[in-house]
């Protein structure tokens, strides 16, 4: 039996079969047979060719994606709360990402390595990125992804300050490649890989006393403005204010990760707007492609000049600042100022808490449309999920805190959406014990 890449595929050969082959007393059963021969396969085929990252993956075959709707390949509609972990913000193939995606394939490709030829999406995109930041966040670097450019960041600080030492925080994620997992801030997820980047250390989140650890020998300090796979946790009591204090009295700069929070999804284009903190680095992805792959790294004309001598191309890319890429980004910025969708988080943000009353909801973490609703356990956040998702709305649990629910949809989402979800998750909470 061929494979069967698609609906539109199953259906054209069902029917080339049901000329050949069957009769009308048979059609219902042979249908119900090929359909479950093409899930068997597809799914035999992904387990066995799709590198895995875990035991358990979600297994949903999506057919279509929407707004803020996925679309499996037997028809049913799951309502997207997760936006592929802070990615989609301005929803799946909104039109006009779409429109701009299209236009540039017809312009042109890959040309040229990162930096080499005058490329409109990335220079339209840079200046407008320049133009919403603050001054001394004026010159980009486009990568491939949100790891790329903490990467990026990383090999800045230290070439710029001539120092060694990056500091990050307990439960920090900043991606999983070798540098980015040297700073990531959970023993478990990196002892298997080790040994990784000297010169690294954790200090807590929130917790004052820890900045003393920053010393005139720290190249660095990363941040996430809010905690992610943490569990959305904000940062209190002035933290941020303190941290970039402390930076300056010692040197060190100060990067900050806005990949999951940037782009709209807590309620300012950037989160570190919400805190009166300027970082020396800016870090961003996800939200930022309107589904496509890109990130960046951020930082002033001087640092980043520190890149390009002794040596010569000390960061380079092949596919950094891809123009299909830049040309979706540019459309979703776009998006994201033009619909007032940013204007609009706070107000979706409250819906949800006023909704989301529960006695088995311990507390609402997070800020914006990046929230946490904590459990009692990780057994009890899974069942939950998955009624969720037996009932059409797609939640996820996070990295390091799996007792909470991550709540994080497209922020396109209407109020009328909020409602219906909240219905469904308040439901699945009910049939859990």
């Amino acid at each position: 039996m061929p494979i069967i890449k698609s609906q539109s595929n199953f259906t054209n050969h069902f029917s080339n079969l049901k000329r050949k082959y069957l009769t009308s007393v048979t059609l219902k059963f042979a249908g119900h047979f090929l359909y479950l021969c093409h899930m068997v396969t597809q799914r035999h085929l992904f387990l066995q060719h799709v590198a895995q990252t875990s035991e358990m993956p979600m297994g949903l075959e999506i057919e279509k994606a929407e707004g803020i709707y996925l679309t499996d390949i037997f028809g049913k509609r799951y309502m997207d709360l997760i936006s592929g972990i802070s990615v989609s913000n301005v929803g799946h193939r909104h039109p006009k990402v779409v429109e701009a995606i299209k236009e540039q394939v017809d312009k042109y490709m890959h040309l040229m390595v990162y930096g080499e030829y005058i490329q409109s999406p990335q220079v339209v995109l840079a200046t407008l990125l320049a133009t919403l930041l603050p001054k001394n966040l004026s010159s980009v670097y486009f990568t491939n992804s949100g790891s790329e450019a903490i990467e990026g960041a990383m090999k800045l600080s230290k070439r710029y300050t001539a120092r060694r030492e990056i500091i990050s925080f307990v439960n920090a994620y900043h991606g999983s490649t070798q540098g980015s997992l040297s700073i990531m801030g959970n023993e478990e997820f990196k002892n298997a890989f080790r040994p990784l980047l000297p010169d690294t250390r954790q200090i807590r989140f929130n917790n004052t006393a820890d900045l003393e650890q920053i010393t005139g020998r720290t190249a660095c300090v990363v941040v996430e403005t809010i905690q992610g796979e943490a569990g959305a946790i904000v940062p209190q009591n002035d933290f941020l204010k303190l941290l970039r204090k402390r930076c300056d009295e010692t040197g060190a700069l100060l990067i900050a990760d806005e990949i999951q929070c940037g782009f709209g999804r807590t309620g300012k284009l950037f989160a570190f707007e919400h805190y009166d903190v300027v970082p020396d680095i800016l870090c961003i992805a996800k939200g930022m492609g309107g589904g496509m792959p890109i990130g960046a790294f951020i930082s002033s004309k001087e640092m980043m000049h520190s890149l390009a001598h002794h040596p010569w191309l000390g960061h380079i890319t092949t596919f950094g600042g891809h123009p299909v890429c830049c040309a979706a980004s540019l459309a979703t910025l776009r998006v994201l100022l033009q619909e007032n969708l940013t204007e609009q988080v706070q107000q979706k943000e409250k819906l949800f808490r006023n909704l989301l009353v529960h006695p088995k909801i311990k507390a609402i973490h997070g800020k914006g449309l990046l929230l946490a609703l904590e459990f009692d356990s990780y057994e009890q956040n899974k069942k939950i999920i998955d009624h969720c998702i037996a009932n059409g709305v797609i939640a996820d649990w996070f990295l390091f805190n799996a007792h909470s629910m991550r709540i994080a949809p497209p922020l396109t989402i209407t109020a009328e959406e909020i409602k219906t979800a909240c219905e469904v998750i308040l439901k699945s909470i009910h049939l859990t014990p």
